[in-house]
Formats: structure tokens, sequence, C-alpha cells
């Protein structure tokens, strides 16, 4: 199974790299791709250009084989639509290999805004990842997707190349990006809410206000 869990990672943080490990193992995977967004369509530009954040990326993940890299979406010129890459990568692999694709439940809950958004789960499976927050609006187009293509296991992953949602409640660290670029930016110190190497090349190129 080929697990993706995209972002801005603006900048990648451990609370992004804790998830991306518990994903891994809770899903039985050799590894996740992290697929950081060029142009998010749905949230703010990012604080830093694209390929600073690759570089804060390949840093983060340096010493963790079973995270690895994927830049596809940094290819391509205007919005990073979900479908879009979708329809890519399943090409890459057939339409036999399970495919599946990481979402918090704060984007989940926007859901039906997204850019073909019903094509989604013809391509690719959906973990929805429970974050702290009001949750799906009951009777929301998110919802009744939800109910009607929920499963309760990973082993039904498997079982399919797309088409099925799993909702997963791992331990999730807080932290927020937003958080660690509003505390460089007012002179404080992020340290130990993103790997040191990750810090200190922001630091090099004075991203984020540093």
């Amino acid at each position: 199974m080929h697990v993706i869990y995209g972002g801005t990672f603006d900048p990648i943080h451990h609370g992004h790299l804790r998830l991306a490990v518990e994903l891994r193992e809770r899903l039985g995977v050799p590894e996740v791709s992290l697929m950081p967004c060029h142009v998010p369509p749905h949230r703010e530009v990012p604080g830093a250009t694209s390929e600073q954040r690759v570089a804060l990326l390949e840093l983060a993940i340096a010493d963790e084989p079973g995270l690895t890299l994927d830049q596809r979406e940094l290819g391509r010129g205007g919005a990073s639509y979900t479908a879009e890459t979708l329809r890519q990568v399943r090409a890459e692999l057939g339409p036999d290999q399970p495919l599946t694709m990481v979402l918090g439940t704060d984007s989940f809950a926007g859901f039906d805004r997204w850019q073909e958004w019903q094509r989604i789960p013809e391509l690719a499976h959906i973990v929805v990842v429970q974050r702290p927050g009001p949750g799906l609006e009951p009777g929301s187009a998110p919802a009744r997707l939800l109910e009607e293509r929920s499963v309760s296991g990973v082993e039904a992953l498997y079982g399919a190349p797309c088409g099925h949602i799993l909702e997963l409640d791992p331990p999730l660290l807080d932290i927020s990006a937003t958080g660690i670029r509003d505390r460089i930016l007012s002179g404080r110190s992020p340290r130990y809410l993103l790997p040191d190497s990750v810090w200190w090349e922001i630091r090099r190129q004075g991203l984020y206000g540093a």
C-alpha cells in the first residue's frame, strides 16, 4: 500500500514527523511519503517558498528511512489539486495497488469544497486523523461520505485499491506550524518543537523573521 501524507509543512515540525511514524506503524507500511503542497488552494500562501520548505523537509527526514519525500506537486504550476495528484500517482501504481491519502478531521470537514472531491475516493482510500475541534457537521456532505465509506480496520484498505475511509485517533503532539512561525517572528525559540537541523537552517536562511 502506498501512503501519501500531504501538507504545506511550513515549517515541518515534530508533530508532522511523529504522526508520519504513527501512520507507518498503524497502517503496516514500509514507508510514508510526505508530499509538500506547492500552492494550497484552501489556505493562505506559505511563509516559505516551496524550495525552502523542501530543504527543511529533507533535513528533517534525513535519518528516518521510513519517511520519504514526494515533490511532484512542486513541479506543476498553479494550485495543487489533490485529484490531479492522485490521478498521476494512480497511473504510476496501476489500477490494483492500494493507494491511501491522509487528512485531518479539520481538512476533511471542508472536503466537499475541494476540486473534484467526489472523484477522490475513486482514486484512493482516505485515512482521517482525529484532531481537536468540533468535528464533522451532522448531515454535511463529508459526514455522509464518511458514513457511506467508513471501514473499521486497516485490513479493508489492503483489500481494495481505493474507496474506503478509515478513522484513526493516534496520539498527537500539540504543535502547530502557525505557532512556530509566530514564535520565531516574536523572537522566541522554537527549539524542541522541530528538529535541530531544521531550526538551524531556518536561522541560516533567515526564514519566518528569524
